[in-house]
């Protein structure tokens, strides 16, 4: 379903930022160093995002996605 890979999509672009922020996918580690990525930005095609930002909206985006929610239910 479209539905599904929507969600997938976010999920993965989201997991991938926060890998790409913080060397690791462990909770531990990137809730320590979360303080230390409050002001980094990320840059894409000319413009500018702030890192935290960014994964949770893509986090969200993954979690809209796979639960079906307003404007992605069939």
């Amino acid at each position: 379903m479209l539905v599904n890979r929507v969600g997938d999509l976010g999920l993965a672009l989201g997991i991938g930022a926060i890998f790409v922020t913080f060397k690791s996918l462990d909770f531990l580690t990137v809730f320590a160093l979360t303080p230390n990525a409050i002001n980094e930005q990320f840059s894409f095609l000319s413009f500018s995002f702030d890192r935290l930002t960014l994964i949770s909206l893509l986090l969200f985006w993954g979690a809209v996605g796979k639960s079906a929610q307003v404007g992605l239910h069939i």
